[in-house]
């Protein structure tokens, strides 16, 4: 199987065959995926699948209602848990960006109305010849960072929401000769 450059070890393989950029429609990924996507900024994302299940574990199962609760007592436990990214901020967007995507979702009647909205509801389908055509970011990507950063969400700058578009199928960026697309 010819899979895009990027997907170079088994984990990535993984990850690429079965998830990314696949659309995504169910709000608990999407959360679970905004949060990855935060915890990642400044690392490889690589280093995010590895902790994954860890972090799942200790985020409450990525459970917007239940890290909205989080208190100080909480961060200051992660920020003890060598499982996952031990970085305050990050640790403490966590319960900020939950309140918030549940007031997006009490908005909207769910988050993936408010989301797949940025892409006028349909995938964006790039043409990639290879990772270097691949962009960071884009007019979609600036405004959904720009409008949750209005409504307060922390570790949302464009070239994560990017990222995020990518990973959620708003965004299909596989390369033009690989066999998922």
């Amino acid at each position: 199987m010819k899979r895009c450059n990027w997907a170079n070890d088994e984990a990535m393989h993984e990850y690429h065959d079965k998830e990314w950029g696949k659309p995504v429609y169910d709000d608990h990924v999407l959360f679970e995926f905004l949060v990855l996507e935060g915890m990642q900024a400044g690392l490889s994302w690589d280093t995010i699948l590895k902790r994954r299940e860890t972090m799942r574990i200790a985020f409450d199962n990525f459970d917007p209602k239940k890290i909205k609760a989080y208190g100080e007592a909480k961060v200051e436990q992660l920020m003890q848990d060598k499982g996952v990214i031990r970085h305050r901020l990050k640790l403490e967007s966590l319960k900020i960006n939950a309140e918030h995507f549940i007031e997006i979702q009490e908005e909207y009647g769910s988050f993936h109305k408010f989301l797949w909205s940025f892409v006028d509801n349909k995938p964006i389908v790039n043409s990639i010849v290879s990772m270097e055509d691949t962009p960071v970011v884009s007019k979609e990507a600036e405004a959904l960072s720009k409008a949750l950063r209005k409504r307060g969400f922390k570790f949302v700058g464009p070239t994560i929401c990017y990222a995020y578009m990518q990973a959620m199928g708003l965004v299909n960026d596989h390369e033009n000769d690989c066999d998922w697309k």
